[in-house]
């Protein structure tokens, strides 16, 4: 019975976490996107371009792009991009045809193309780590490029690069070159900001700590830090003396209690220190 009200606890926390998201992500799309005619590598872009040439809203386009690419992915994919990428990829296009109801003549935010950009792919990336880190994602293009890594062994991420830049390619046809241009360097930099957020959020550190108060130290990192350690025995190359080294993966937080704790007991320690983008492993049952 506990279990099953965590798990809908979970599941609660993770639909108004996606829901935000989504919101974040079409709120980013209306009012920078849209307006300034940005056509980066996404169903939006692609339904910006089709609105210059078909008598429909982008929302409305947007929609029927994204029901498309549900329903080519569920034919010849199955459901491996899951409910929660369903719901987002239809969530998006009925937030879009609410906002332009309620701003029928929305206006570039910041007047400026260049500057426009640079606020679409902040806020959109803020809603698209979201999203990604409560696995889920926009659809769209995401079901393209998993097409293409399926029928053509192409990898994922070489895959959402090609059928973004497809979309921003065919915006010449209707747009100025500058536009085109944004456009691409756009989605490049949405991708960069996107993985600072993804992956910033969870960065930790790998410290290698040699030092002669190593029982002191490592005392402190299980019952200060109640964090984990691993000692490797080792021979130094100029003295020859065996030494032993304490390895430990810390957060932020913890990584700088540490570092001021050896800096107090041994500032002769030698440390050596990695990031570490992710960790894997099973943690120990309690009791």
């Amino acid at each position: 019975m506990e279990k099953k009200k965590l798990l809908s606890k979970q599941s609660l926390l993770d639909f108004f976490a996606i829901t935000a998201g989504a919101v974040i992500c079409a709120v980013g799309v209306f009012f920078f996107q849209m307006p300034s005619n940005l056509t980066m590598g996404s169903t939006a872009g692609l339904a910006i371009i089709l609105a210059e040439v078909l008598p429909l809203k982008v929302s409305v386009l947007n929609l029927i792009l994204s029901m498309i690419l549900l329903a080519v992915g569920l034919i010849f994919i199955g459901r491996d991009f899951g409910a929660k990428t369903i719901y987002v990829a239809l969530l998006i296009p009925v937030l879009l045809a609410g906002m332009e109801a309620l701003w029928p003549n929305v206006q570039p935010v910041m007047g400026d193309l260049f500057l426009d950009m640079l606020g679409y792919v902040f806020i959109v990336a803020i809603g698209q780590a979201i999203l990604f880190l409560r696995n889920a994602s926009s659809g769209g293009l995401d079901i393209v490029a998993k097409l293409l890594n399926k029928f053509f062994r192409m990898e994922l991420g070489t895959a959402v690069t090609v059928s973004g830049l497809a979309v921003v390619c065919s915006a010449i046809l209707v747009f100025d070159v500058r536009t085109v241009l944004l456009g691409a360097l756009g989605m490049y930099l949405n991708g960069l900001v996107l993985d600072h957020f993804i992956f910033g959020m969870n960065i930790k550190k790998r410290v290698c700590i040699m030092s002669k108060k190593e029982e002191e130290i490592k005392s402190f990192i299980l019952k200060e830090l109640h964090s984990g350690a691993t000692i490797y025995q080792s021979i130094g190359a100029y003295s020859g003396e065996p030494r032993q080294e304490i390895i430990t993966i810390v957060n932020k937080n913890e990584y700088s209690k540490l570092m001021r704790f050896i800096e107090k007991t041994d500032p002769q320690a030698f440390i050596t220190i990695y990031s570490v983008n992710e960790v894997l492993y099973q943690p120990k049952p309690k009791g």
